[in-house]
């Protein structure tokens, strides 16, 4: 008998909670979009790019040469999950660009 009342509570429960979670992700959907007056884009010889674009391409450039430093370097044989540790040099070159870049202009 207590447990049925339990878990009847934990059922009541879940689904007020089931309910919420759309609600929560559509506000915070909607006052993350609120401030977007325009895409920001960069002109390169008459076209338009996208500036998440030349963001991303420079954070693959980045972690190219880290590699490439690792390699010359002879830290490759210290470092373990190399790809992580490039990934995360190209993520922060990425947001670091988009920060100044972007974000301050």
């Amino acid at each position: 008998m207590i447990v049925r009342r339990a878990y009847t509570a934990i059922n009541v429960c879940a689904r007020h909670l089931a309910r919420l979670v759309p609600v929560v992700f559509v506000a915070g959907g909607s006052l993350s979009l609120a401030g977007c007056a325009g895409a920001p884009s960069v002109t390169i010889a008459g076209a338009y790019f996208s500036a998440w674009l030349l963001c991303g391409l420079i954070a693959v450039l980045a972690a190219v040469i880290a590699r490439g430093l690792m390699i010359t370097t002879r830290l490759s044989n210290y470092i373990p999950y190399q790809l992580a540790v490039c990934s995360s040099i190209g993520i922060l070159v990425a947001l670091l660009v988009w920060q100044v870049w972007v974000v301050h202009s």
